[in-house]
């Protein structure tokens, strides 16, 4: 049996759906029992900022797909019976800066679950093609779109490929491995828009924000740690999302999916 947290995120239902497919065991940990699954995947729930109320979900486990910014529960995952973490991270956590939250946390989680002695797999996506759908209120409201950070390009991935990848890491055979996880080109903003714009059949104009309209929304929407953190990643440049990595083709034999294909896939919530 395998458990996966945040099942019902961006990344979560992608792996709840691949271990599914698969005919693989799977148990999704939700905060609502009234949440819809896939057909034969089991509802546990629980919630991960109280470990508390994780007993039941973890009856029967040997995998976890495990979030990252959560109290250490390596030590009541051993204790239950698991045998492996496949562990949600991201590529800040090999900056290792604890004066970064968004590094902090992620190096942090990587650590406790290193020092677990169970089984673990790290992955490490970049940006993910899914924060595209933060554009969907400018979207509803006509064809200016408002992009931040317009000069960072970043070698987006679909959380499809993400959770195949998953999936594959709690089968087994990638302990001890540190995936890497891209799209296979990196775009900027305005490309991404360009994309959305030729899928969607419509004429979007894209607004590149200087940095001191980017710095209001974000103060605007999120805690100033928060703001500080991406501050240091996209206009300090202390984190390379530009890089692609071939990690998705090496472990899943396909390649990974355009942001093209992402944007096809999901051009009804656009709509």
């Amino acid at each position: 049996m395998f458990l996966v947290t945040g099942a019902t995120g961006n990344v979560g239902a992608e792996v709840v759906s691949a271990l599914a497919a698969a005919g693989a065991p799977v148990r999704a940990l939700v905060r609502r029992p009234d949440v819809r699954l896939p057909d034969g995947v089991e509802a546990a729930v629980g919630d991960l900022n109280s470990p508390g109320s994780l007993a039941d979900a973890l009856k029967g486990v040997e995998g976890v797909f495990l979030l990252s910014g959560y109290e250490d529960m390596s030590g009541m995952l051993r204790d239950a019976g698991v045998r492996r973490i496949v562990l949600l991270s991201g590529g800040s956590a090999a900056l290792a800066d604890m004066g970064n939250a968004v590094s902090r946390y992620m190096t942090l989680s990587e650590r406790a679950v290193r020092e677990s002695g169970l089984d673990w797999t790290f992955l490490r996506p970049r940006a993910f093609m899914a924060n595209a759908l933060r554009w969907l209120p400018q979207l509803r409201a006509g064809d200016t779109v408002r992009v931040q950070f317009p000069r960072v390009a970043a070698a987006c991935i679909d959380p499809a490929d993400i959770a195949a990848v998953a999936a594959l890491a709690l089968a087994g055979g990638h302990e001890g491995l540190v995936h890497e996880l891209t799209g296979p080109v990196a775009l900027r903003p305005a490309e991404q828009v360009a994309v959305l714009a030729s899928v969607l059949g419509r004429d979007l104009r894209c607004v590149e924000l200087p940095d001191a309209e980017t710095r209001a929304e974000l103060e605007a929407s999120m805690p100033q740690e928060y703001v500080e953190a991406f501050w240091s990643f996209y206009v300090d440049g202390t984190l390379d999302e530009a890089t692609v990595f071939p990690t998705v083709p090496d472990v899943t034999g396909r390649p990974a999916r355009t942001f093209a294909e992402w944007a096809e896939a999901h051009a009804d919530a656009f709509r």
